[in-house]
C-alpha cells in the first residue's frame, strides 16, 4: 500500500464498516481474491471526503457504514472468472434474482475496470446513530436489479428518502453518484482517474 492509501477507520473516525468481500457474505459465496482483512482502505484523498460526510450525516443524526473501497484488480478478476462459471443458485436468490450470473457485466453490475480499484469509489448506507440500526434503503448491498437504481419506483417513501438523503449527503461533499447502485460513489475529483492498483489488503 503507497503512502497515498490509508485504512480509512484510521483516518475517519467513528465510521463503521463490514468489509463484504473479505467475507462469506457477498454474490460470489465466499471472500474474494486480494481480501486478506475485513479493513476498508481508500486514498487519503477519499478519507478527507468521507470525514465531511460522516459529520453532514451525524448532523442529520446518521452515521456511515462502509462496505467496499479499494478493490484490487485481483477481485475483480476473480467476479469476472466467477460470473462465467455455471449457475448453483447459492446466492442468486439474494443477490441476482432476475438475471443470469452471466448477464452480470453487459447489465453494467460487473466491469472489467472498477472505479473501486482506482481507490476512491466507496460503497455505503447510512444508520441510525440513535439506535445503531440501518437506515431502511428499499434493497441491500449488491442487489443486481433495477430497484438498486436511485430513483426506483417500486420503493417505499421513506426508503427512496433515505436513498435521497445519503445522496444529498455523498455530493455536497465532492462524490458523484452511479445511478444503478444507491450504494456506489466515486470521488468526484479522484486522484487517480487512470490507474488501476493490485494490492492486496492485509
Amino acid at each position: 500500500m503507497n503512502d497515498d492509501f490509508a485504512y480509512v477507520d484510521e483516518l475517519v473516525p467513528g465510521i463503521r464498516w463490514d468489509a463484504k468481500y473479505a467475507t462469506w457474505d457477498n454474490f460470489t459465496g465466499k471472500p474474494v481474491d486480494g481480501y486478506l482483512a475485513n479493513r476498508i482502505v481508500g486514498t487519503r484523498a477519499l478519507c478527507a471526503a468521507l470525514e465531511q460526510a460522516r459529520d453532514k450525516a451525524a448532523s442529520l443524526g446518521f452515521g456511515l457504514l462502509l462496505w467496499d473501497g479499494y478493490r484490487p484488480q485481483r477481485a475483480v478478476d476473480c467476479f469476472l472468472r466467477w460470473s462465467g462459471q455455471p449457475e448453483d443458485g447459492r446466492t442468486k436468490p439474494r443477490h441476482y434474482p432476475n438475471i443470469d450470473r452471466a448477464d452480470m457485466v453487459e447489465k453494467g453490475y460487473v466491469a472489467a475496470k472498477s472505479g473501486h480499484t482506482r481507490g476512491s469509489t466507496v460503497d455505503l448506507t447510512l444508520y441510525h446513530l440513535a439506535t445503531g440500526e440501518l437506515a431502511a434503503m428499499g434493497g441491500r448491498h449488491d442487489l443486481m436489479d433495477p430497484v438498486s437504481r436511485h430513483h426506483a419506483t417500486e420503493i417505499a417513501p421513506a426508503e427512496l428518502q433515505n436513498r435521497e438523503r445519503l445522496r444529498s449527503i455523498m455530493e455536497d461533499c465532492g462524490f458523484d453518484r452511479y445511478d444503478r447502485e444507491w450504494w456506489h460513489y466515486t470521488l468526484r475529483n479522484e486522484p487517480y482517474p487512470d490507474v488501476y492498483f493490485d494490492f492486496p489488503i492485509t
